[in-house]
């Protein structure tokens, strides 16, 4: 995958009366606690070397709130961060999907006296998925097979709140995105927004399991929401222009689809025009940080089995399946 992380990229932020705001051009951060506002803190996980997908927690009167559950090793990784600002007990884990670099942690988290929750799509996604997914992980990544595949057991259909009347975070399904299950965590008085993968910095989108039909307006309503500060999945931290880059990104590949769709293209023709369509989205500054050499023939297929209902030639396909490349993306190494 391109070593995009490297790159410069929107991350750097200045405080300003508590809360960081404006962004700069600057190396992002990796594995180092970012403080966003009083309590509140984010955590861009190193995706090159361990797969680990970003994190954030809430420190709150009595206990921490803990955004995304990593994979074990991850967790081990920012745990001790958090036993190093507060001694106070990390009560919940919140699994943005049910993705393995978001949630195969949450048994550490269990372990440490903490409870995961999810929105409901993320058990209808883990009964659709589990263990297979986890057993094919647990062979290339000791930190998982060490550990205990652990559903989240508190759910929400819409929406749940904490609120101890100086923090107050939101936990939303805006619908549906990068999963069925995807859920956000909103910081309406800091205004800063949590997207696990909804939104990402990087060319770090897996479509297989989403639906980017319904990806752009979920994007829409995140922008609704009016964020100052978004957190994405994976990648370095941003400001509101992130989801429109994003949502920009799935705008520009489906409407290159849907042109070649409409000009009655074949299926061939579409996947022969893979280069044509990388060159194109590139050459958008906005957007070209997305471009995946190795992903984009499967984010072009998505798109074209969504408009059409139809997949590529099985004759034409090259390489791994697409959900071997997301988890060599996550750097699983699976065989």
């Amino acid at each position: 995958m391109c070593d995009i992380s490297r790159r410069k990229m929107l991350l750097g932020m200045s405080a300003a009366a508590g809360l960081a705001s404006a962004a700069d051009t600057v190396d992002p951060p990796v594995n180092k606690v970012d403080p966003l506002a009083p309590g509140v803190y984010f955590h861009q996980g190193d995706i090159d070397h361990d797969g680990h997908c970003n994190n954030g927690w809430i420190v709150f009167k009595d206990y921490v709130l803990v955004i995304d559950a990593n994979f074990p090793s991850g967790t081990h990784v920012i745990l001790p961060k958090i036993r190093a600002i507060t001694p106070k007990p990390i009560r919940f884990a919140f699994d943005t999907h049910h993705h393995g670099d978001h949630v195969y942690g949450n048994q550490v988290w269990v372990d440490n006296g903490a409870t995961p929750v999810a929105h409901t799509g993320v058990i209808e996604e883990m009964k659709r998925y589990e263990p297979a997914r986890w057993n094919d992980t647990a062979k290339s990544r000791p930190d998982v097979a060490a550990s205990t595949l652990k559903p989240p057991s508190v759910l929400f259909p819409k929406e749940l709140y904490f609120d101890d009347g100086e923090h107050r975070v939101e936990l939303i399904h805006l619908g549906v995105a990068h999963t069925h299950g995807d859920a956000v965590a909103w910081l309406p008085k800091e205004r800063i927004l949590f997207t696990g993968d909804t939104c990402v910095n990087g060319p770090y989108n897996f479509v297989g399991d989403g639906d980017v039909g319904k990806w752009i307006p979920t994007l829409d309503a995140a922008k609704k929401l009016g964020a100052k500060v978004v957190c994405p999945g994976h990648g370095a931290r941003g400001v509101d222009t992130l989801l429109e880059d994003q949502q920009m990104f799935f705008a520009q590949l489906q409407s290159h689809v849907r042109g070649f769709v409409d000009a009655r293209k074949t299926a061939r023709e579409i996947y022969a025009s893979i280069g044509q369509i990388q060159a194109d989205l590139t050459a958008e500054p906005r957007i070209a940080r997305y471009i995946s050499k190795d992903g984009l023939g499967d984010q072009v297929e998505k798109v074209y089995q969504e408009l059409t209902g139809s997949t590529f030639p099985d004759d034409v396909k090259k390489g791994k399946s697409a959900r071997l490349r997301h988890a060599h993306a996550h750097a699983l190494q699976l065989a």
